[in-house]
């Protein structure tokens, strides 16, 4: 492990190495920094093991460095039950039936079993009947290592015509083996004249328990890319299958993470409906005109459509954080439009015409509407570009948020206005912005551009009471604690 370690430790870019010894075995992880090329890394890792190898004991196995190509933890596990099948059976159905089929499944990293046991075949040695015919345990191990061979043998030309050889010398069942000729000086003795051979197990390492049951359990874990949900799915078909194959094995859902991500979809999408719908009611409820309304409804997917498509070039998923980002901007698409509409009724209401009005309005509020884009824009964008590992996580939220932004704000800027000249109508000079609801905001607005101090103070106010809230008064207020995720059973 030492000798390991130094010699990878000279590799460019890498961040921790961990090592865990046990018995027999030596295990060293390497991370490297955020932003490594992770296939030039492995090739360095490995020639710099491939440089120590004469260092290394003799009697090993050949070091194998390989990358870890998995997302997190199991997606889902499942148990598999069956009543008239024995442990070991259900071991190897799972072990050669649905671990493969699950692992032919495209994203599928892999299938790790719990609980069940691994097949065995047994030589178990009579010492009596060892010493009878002159044999020792060793000898016995090594006749039996070079007869049950299966590789290749070369090539051989019969006939004309050239052939692979393949050398098959393996039993076919633990009685084949049991019947196999073991040299004992001049002579010959079966195997089973010294030992008992039986098809068996290993020894049990650890056990899975339901209702008391002894069952087998397994994870899906997704390969890197992968999506959980069309795994998810992908995995429930397979086991269905499976299930009406072979009706004896039953499969029962003990996790997954995959109905906490749907459910996140739902409410994501639930948010977007109904930040657009509030949207609508508000426009109607101020402006009372079902045209100038319906332009802003339109401005809703013309924005978050695009959205979705500079994402997709991006090479964002929908994931826990763009969907946060689409949740958070639901309501915000529909701004910039709302300000133009708004300002172009204003107009109308001057009594222009609805194209001059588009004209004169768009010109008279787009630094505005520029300004409040770039607002958020200036929020959002360094987020995004947060480096380290945070970095990793809010790069989809922020420029997913700083995409559907200037998305609306290209609406707001050409759309609309256009849409506006040719589809609403003009009713000649009318009241604009009156009522009790209207009057109180502007009794409210004056007051505050009246008295700017005051103003200012109440915001100052605001923004200390906030620091507090967070950081809290030693025996007054306690702090607002703080995670970059929340703890999850």
């Amino acid at each position: 492990t030492i000798l390991v370690e130094a010699a990878v430790r000279g590799v460019n870019g890498i961040e921790e190495i961990n090592s865990s010894v046990r018995e027999g075995s030596s295990s060293t992880f390497v991370q490297f920094a955020i932003g490594t090329p992770i296939d030039r890394a492995v090739n360095d890792i490995r020639d710099a093991i491939s440089n120590i190898r004469g260092d290394l004991p003799d009697g090993i196995l050949e070091p194998q460095v390989a990358r870890v190509d998995i997302t997190g933890g199991a997606l889902a596990y499942y148990s598999a039950e069956a009543t008239d099948m024995t442990l070991e059976e259900l071991s190897w159905y799972v072990d050669n039936t649905v671990a493969k089929r699950i692992r032919s499944i495209p994203g599928v990293a892999a299938v790790e079993r719990g609980g069940g046991v691994d097949r065995e075949i047994r030589v178990v040695l009579d010492p009596a009947k060892l010493q009878a015919q002159g044999l020792t345990a060793s000898q016995v191990n090594a006749q039996l290592r070079q007869l049950n061979v299966n590789a290749a043998g070369g090539r051989a030309e019969i006939g004309g015509t050239e052939q692979s050889v393949r050398v098959l010398g393996n039993a076919a069942d633990a009685y084949a083996l049991s019947q196999t000729n073991i040299s004992a000086g001049n002579r010959t003795v079966k195997l089973a004249d010294i030992a008992t051979v039986r098809d068996s197990f290993a020894e049990q390492r650890n056990r899975s328990l339901m209702d008391g049951r002894e069952v087998l359990s397994f994870g899906i874990t997704r390969a890197k890319g992968a999506s959980d949900v069309e795994i998810y799915d992908a995995v429930q078909d397979a086991l269905k299958e499976m299930r009406e194959k072979n009706p004896k094995v039953s499969y029962r859902e003990l996790f997954t993470s995959v109905n906490y991500t749907k459910s996140q979809y739902k409410s994501a999408m639930r948010a977007m409906w109904e930040g657009a719908l509030l949207a609508v009611i508000v426009v109607w409820f101020f402006l009372r005109d079902w045209r100038a309304t319906l332009i802003s409804a339109i401005a809703i997917p013309l924005s978050a459509i695009p959205a979705f498509w500079f994402m997709s070039m991006l090479g964002f998923t929908l994931n826990f954080l763009s969907l946060l980002a689409l949740s958070l901007v639901a309501g915000v698409l529909v701004d910039d439009a709302i300000v133009e509409i708004e300002n172009i009724v204003r107009h109308m209401r001057m009594g222009k015409t609805a194209y001059q009005a588009s004209i004169d309005a768009a010109d008279e509020i787009g630094l505005a509407v520029l300004a409040t884009t770039m607002s958020i824009v200036s929020v959002f964008l360094p987020v995004g570009l947060m480096p380290g590992f945070s970095g990793q996580f809010f790069k989809n939220f922020g420029f997913t948020v700083v995409a559907a932004v200037l998305v609306s704000l290209a609406v707001a800027r050409m759309i609309t206005p256009m849409i506006a000249a040719y589809f609403l109508k003009g009713h000649g000079a009318a009241s604009h912005g009156e009522g009790r609801a209207m009057d109180w905001y502007t009794a409210a607005l004056r007051w505050t551009l009246i008295n700017r101090w005051k103003t200012m103070g109440i915001g100052a106010l605001a923004l200390v009471m906030t620091v507090m809230t967070f950081s809290g008064i030693p025996g007054v207020i306690k702090p607002i604690p703080f995670a970059f995720q929340p703890v999850q059973d």
